[in-house]
């Protein structure tokens, strides 16, 4: 490394042992900002499941979207929105818990999988995390998602 190199925080050395490397930010789609500082927690917006740029699925879970790859999504949305939360407060290795994930499901009506959906984005952050991931949550079906995105997150962070 040279003298102006920092080594990687220990969080992202074990989202890098899962093959995850952290995006930029996504630029937001409406009039708000992906992460605002509140005392010592981070609240991050609705983060899509957006890689490189792109939606890799759009559609109704249950119906264009089979479960499996919504769970995978979800855990796609909590990289994002993770992202933002390291552009707030500079490294992750700051942050103390997630609070709490709230996962919104765009679902076919037939679709009552949600939670199981929205474990996509806990266990990652479980194993990014360990117990500091551990958190409470929300799962909720919803008829429609920005840019007809199957999933979103967000999330609330405690920091040091």
């Amino acid at each position: 490394m040279s003298g102006t190199e920092t080594a990687p925080s220990a969080v992202e050395a074990r989202l890098a042992g899962l093959g995850i490397t952290l995006p930029a930010v996504a630029a937001p789609v409406a009039s708000y900002v992906p992460a605002v500082i509140s005392g010592t927690f981070v609240y991050t917006s609705g983060q899509l499941p957006f890689i490189d740029g792109k939606l890799p699925a759009t559609g109704k879970v249950g119906a264009a979207v089979d479960a499996d790859t919504a769970q995978s999504l979800a855990a796609t949305c909590a990289v994002n929105a993770l992202a933002a939360v390291k552009e707030r407060i500079g490294d992750l290795d700051r942050v103390t818990r997630i609070v709490k994930v709230v996962g919104f499901v765009a679902s076919d009506p037939s679709f009552t999988g949600q939670p199981v959906v929205i474990n996509g984005a806990s266990n990652l952050l479980g194993e990014v995390f360990g117990d500091a991931g551990v958190h409470a949550r929300s799962a909720v079906g919803v008829a429609v998602l920005p840019l007809d995105a199957p999933v979103e997150v967000e999330m609330i962070v405690e920091f040091v």
